[in-house]
């Protein structure tokens, strides 16, 4: 395959150089019943000019002639190497314009895919389902679903889209993104922009259309292990982010609505009350708040007619800004409605110390990237002995190498989400992260990502006899 690519570039090559030559240019537009033409003059090319055409021809062709001798594994992790030098052109652009490159690029395949087995070291089951690896693209990233495949091909384990609201909203006026790359850090208050739950509808149920002729499709050559392995949109796991528009009243309506209609092609759900970005979003995770809704939330999820696997788990995405005595109620809740999850944590409001002495600090919106990681670690932490380790918990917040993912897992992180880092680092920062913490686990003895969760958490016969 790949010394076909090479062949199909080659000529492509030559072609473009010859038909753009004067001479065939003015051949191609002439009449076929005009006079013929003088006796073309041979184009002179400068010194220099040869050299390129030959070093670009020679390149190619070398090219072609090395990918043609190199296992594909090996062709797969230099086209990975090869996007960090795309990082620097990204970074002058404006944020939000970048970003939306970024999505149209996955959308369109012009990502590489990656065919290499992830180690077994990192595969689990969560919420009923197969993941390869623990480590996933968060939610903000793709906000309509517009590239769920090329992003699952980078090899995330798993992908969340959205926020989705019911109704398309613009979100908040432009500029909304802003980057502090000192930090490797993050200012958005982009507030829930979003096309809206029928235009993603639309196209998650175009994939998982795909989906299930695929599977239909290689029954004949594949063991059910490989069928069932991965969720509905793919060889990866996909998430759903609902979100309520900004000017609605009744925010339980709001998530209900997207659970009635995105939920069918979702592997889980998730309830996001902890936007910074929407007026008043953060008040729908006070005790009473929370435990109406998802009360509400899940008898909209459990009154649908589902098949043999039952209905997608339902998460909720909390704050990092949270006092004690808040944590100690969303556990609650989450433990006496036996929600399925939680994802901590959202992006922060607060600002580092050393954060602050950046003039962009003092805008307005969530904060992410390095700055939150510790933070969002002691959440975490928290969070865990508050639940006893009983509900399946998401790491987000400042993970940009294996080593971070690794103490997230540690602090009682099941899986892992990044965003920030990704934005930064790029396709090539997957497998990067995967080999690390494989080898993060194997250092330490583990013998799988499920014994390291919550090691950092957990209390010694001599520590408790202290």
């Amino acid at each position: 395959m790949a010394a076909r690519a090479s062949g199909r570039l080659l000529r492509e090559f030559i072609q473009r150089r010859v038909l753009s030559s004067p001479v065939l240019g003015r051949v191609r537009h002439c009449s076929s019943s005009a006079a013929p033409p003088p006796a073309p003059k041979i184009p002179h090319f400068s010194k220099k000019g040869r050299l390129l055409t030959g070093a670009t021809l020679g390149l190619v062709i070398a090219g072609g002639a090395y990918v043609s001798t190199v296992d594909e594994a090996t062709f797969c992790g230099w086209l990975f190497k090869a996007t960090e030098l795309v990082n620097p052109v990204f970074a002058l652009l404006d944020p939000e314009v970048a970003h939306r490159l970024a999505v149209s690029a996955a959308a369109h395949g012009w990502v590489p895919r990656e065919k290499r087995p992830d180690p077994t070291i990192l595969g689990l089951d969560v919420f009923g389902k197969k993941f390869s690896n623990p480590l996933g693209l968060a939610a903000g990233f793709d906000k309509n679903a517009e590239a769920v495949e090329g992003l699952l091909g980078l090899g995330f384990g798993f992908v969340e889209v959205g926020s989705v609201t019911p109704v398309p909203q613009e979100g908040n006026p432009k500029p909304r993104i802003f980057r502090i790359p000192q930090e490797g850090a993050i200012i958005n208050r982009c507030g829930f922009n979003s096309e809206g739950i029928v235009a993603v509808a639309k196209r998650l149920g175009a994939q998982h259309g795909k989906r299930k002729l695929e599977e239909t499709s290689s029954t004949s050559t594949a063991s059910n292990v490989d069928v069932k392995h991965g969720g509905k949109a793919g060889p990866g796991i996909l998430g759903v982010n609902l979100g309520k528009n900004k000017t609605s009243e009744d925010a339980a309506a709001d998530y209900v609505q997207g659970v009635h209609t995105l939920s069918q092609y979702a592997d889980y759900l998730v309830i996001n009350v902890s936007s910074p970005n929407t007026p008043g979003l953060r008040k729908l995770q006070g005790r009473k708040e929370l435990k109406d809704l998802v009360k509400k939330v899940q008898a909209a999820r459990d009154e649908m007619q589902w098949g043999e696997e039952g209905p997608p788990p339902l998460l909720v995405k909390i704050a990092p800004d949270l006092s004690k005595e808040d944590l100690e109620d969303i556990a609650a809740v989450a433990l006496a409605l036996a929600l399925d999850g939680l994802i901590i944590s959202n992006t922060t409001i607060s600002r580092p110390e050393h954060v602050r002495k950046y003039p962009v600090a003092e805008e307005t919106g969530g904060l992410s990237g390095k700055p939150l990681f510790t933070l969002s670690n002691s959440v975490l932490k928290e969070m865990y002995i508050l639940t006893r380790g009983k509900i399946p918990l998401i790491g987000c917040g400042g993970i940009s190498s294996g080593e971070e993912a690794y103490k997230k897992i540690r602090a009682g992180a099941t899986l892992v989400q990044l965003y920030t880092g990704f934005a930064y680092g790029g396709p090539a920062l997957i497998p990067r992260i995967k080999a690390e913490l494989a080898e993060c686990l194997e250092r330490d003895g583990f013998k799988s990502v499920v014994e390291a969760v919550g090691a950092d958490c957990r209390v010694t016969p001599s520590t408790s006899a202290k």
